[in-house]
């Protein structure tokens, strides 16, 4: 059987899409798609309305018939359902933390220049550093790390480098105390189409149980706050002992001088995220 997936350009996407095909021991053919997200390369993400931008397109594909399942970075898929559509599983989490390239971050000078495009990132960094000074970063991961050399350092998802291959550019890993990772970072989600029954039966093979669970506590806490990756929030959820969902969650100003978080734990990962978006809330 030959299924079709769509899927970003981007070496990463093409991987990624790969790695999913490899769980599914079914011949997948790439359907290459441009986003609105990769054709502005000169606009900040937050000014094109966040979340979204990179897999409108790419849902359409599969939407309309032109592939059979699409393979998105879960940190990218909006958290309100796409009508239609099914998350209908999430491989094996990567790395949910942010990385630093070129310098960790006590390493670097006073009013250092750090590249990063994401709201999210700053916020975080600048309640550590409020000496540090910020500028667009855009890309996909080679593009990201040739402009490396154009600040003191960058910051990007460490996910992404392990699975290029390109660990050695890594300085530092930063742990989610100090800035908290995105919303799915490192998870992949693979959709279809809600009555398409035969495919989503296929997919279910490359679900990982606990992946999923704590990706859909994230969603959960992002849809009650309302927002998307132009929201500097972020969350992250690990099944833990007793196959309870444990997550800590932030949310910040965009200067980062108020940065909130909450953290807790419950059987029920959405409950979770739900009730510590409502805490989070209380408190700005």
């Amino acid at each position: 059987m030959t299924l079709r997936a769509a899927t970003r350009g981007s070496p990463l996407a093409r991987l990624q899409t790969e790695l999913v095909a490899a769980l599914l021991h079914e011949h997948v053919e790439a359907l290459v798609v441009e986003t609105t997200g990769d054709r502005r390369q000169d606009v900040p993400i937050h000014e094109m309305g966040g979340q979204g931008v990179f897999v409108k397109e790419v849902q359409s594909a599969v939407l309309d018939g032109r592939a059979d399942f699409a393979v998105h970075s879960a940190k990218d898929l909006p958290s309100a359902p796409t009508p239609g559509l099914v998350i209908a599983a999430v491989p094996e989490r990567a790395d949910a933390r942010d990385a630093m390239v070129g310098s960790t971050l006590a390493g670097l000078r006073r009013g250092a220049h750090v590249g990063t495009g994401a709201v999210r990132r700053r916020a975080q960094l600048a309640a550590t550093r409020p000496d540090l000074e910020f500028g667009e970063l855009r890309g996909n991961i080679d593009t990201r790390l040739r402009k490396a050399g154009e600040f003191d350092a960058v910051v990007l998802a460490a996910a992404a480098l392990i699975r290029l291959g390109r660990t050695e550019a890594i300085t530092e890993l930063l742990e989610p105390s100090v800035v908290m990772p995105q919303v799915g970072q490192g998870a992949l989600a693979v959709e279809c189409r809600a009555d398409d029954a035969r495919v989503r039966s296929l997919l279910a093979g490359a679900q990982h149980g606990p992946s999923r669970r704590a990706v859909d506590a994230e969603r959960a806490y992002l849809a009650a706050l309302g927002g998307g990756c132009d929201l500097p929030a972020g969350a992250h959820a690990v099944v833990g002992r007793g196959d309870r969902v444990r997550m800590s969650v932030v949310l910040a100003t965009v200067d980062g001088s108020v940065v909130v978080r909450e953290e807790g734990e419950d059987d029920d990962g959405v409950a979770l995220g739900t009730e510590l978006a409502g805490r989070v809330l209380a408190r700005t």
